[in-house]
């Protein structure tokens, strides 16, 4: 349990790799902020890595928001005294529909 005592918050943690991220921090000891726009899967995801005897509490959030991300950064260190590491995962892609998947080579 090499971050145990560590506060991880992680944003778009709801699903695929942001997901990942936050169980593997959580099963290396760090309470986890779960982040993300998605509601019922991040409180499940959350819910599901303190059922496997971690810490995390989900917080929504949409992270294009300014206000928004400041309230949320306000509740994660007031629910867990602090943030010492942040995986900025979240993200949103414009126009993936026209992303050519093929080698040029």
């Amino acid at each position: 349990m090499r971050l145990k005592g560590n506060v991880a918050l992680i944003t778009g943690a709801a699903q695929g790799i942001g997901e990942a991220y936050a169980r593997r921090f959580a099963a290396e000891g760090a309470r986890v902020g779960a982040v993300d726009v998605n509601r019922e899967k991040g409180e499940a995801v959350a819910a599901s890595i303190r059922d496997s005897g971690g810490d995390a509490v989900f917080f929504a959030c949409d992270v294009s928001s300014e206000d928004d991300t400041r309230r949320m950064a306000s509740a994660v260190a007031e629910r867990f005294g602090a943030i010492d590491t942040l995986v900025n995962n979240a993200a949103i892609f414009y126009g993936m529909e026209s992303f050519n998947h093929s080698s040029t080579t």
